[in-house]
């Protein structure tokens, strides 16, 4: 199957298995988007929803998040990991906001990584979810089953990114990110894969992840 094929045959099951997608991360405006998104960095998002409502009853806006201490914030989000770190971003990022955005989160990619703690990724997330600006998010799901599909031979996000964003037509970028991330998470796992059974792999996977899967079975 050539890469055209596949990616005809990506767009095509994808949009009738997930004809829409909802944002996985609760949030009610670009802001609390942003944290979350920040917060979820080696966390579920399961997690985050769970952790966000706690960090938003006391602070929704950057005004009343710089109220709060950096130790404030890391005790919150401590479940969520990597809580110094991010209690840190989270504390900084919102003095930038007010200090040199009037309090609001900007919509560029330029601005958004100069920000504490906010890499591409969420950049890129923000950019796309909160205000409809194309762009293709590429998170652990996206980045293994398009290796995994034989989309890109990228050893990092960022190679994938551009592989994938030359493949798939700009106009769809934003949904079809989702849709990847709904499928990996349903029928693509990183653990115990079986490629026979996948709906988008038995046809489409590329040779090694066939053989690893016989290892796996002989093993």
């Amino acid at each position: 199957m050539t890469k055209k094929e596949k990616v005809e045959k990506i767009i095509a099951f994808l949009e009738e298995l997930y004809p829409t997608t909802p944002i996985p991360l609760d949030h009610k405006d670009p802001y609390t988007l942003l944290i979350a998104v920040l917060l979820s960095a080696q966390c579920t998002d399961k997690k985050v929803n769970q952790i966000t409502p706690s960090l938003f009853a006391k602070a929704d806006n950057p005004y009343d998040m710089i109220k709060m201490s950096v130790e404030e914030i890391k005790a919150i989000i401590r479940p969520c990991g990597l809580s110094p770190m991010k209690s840190k971003g989270i504390h900084g990022l919102s003095k930038i906001l007010i200090e040199e955005h009037e309090g609001k989160v900007p919509e560029s990619f330029e601005a958004l990584e100069a920000l504490p703690a906010v890499g591409h990724k969420t950049a890129s997330v923000v950019m796309s979810q909160a205000f409809g600006v194309p762009a293709f998010p590429v998170d652990t799901h996206i980045h293994r089953l398009a290796w995994r599909w034989g989309l890109t031979t990228g050893k990092n996000v960022k190679q994938t990114e551009k592989d994938l964003k030359r493949l798939f037509p700009e106009s769809i970028w934003n949904k079809l990110h989702l849709q990847i991330i709904f499928f990996g998470r349903e029928y693509c796992p990183a653990k115990k894969h079986d490629p026979y059974l996948c709906p988008l792999c038995k046809d489409m996977a590329r040779k090694a992840v066939f053989d690893e899967a016989a290892k796996r079975q002989k093993g």
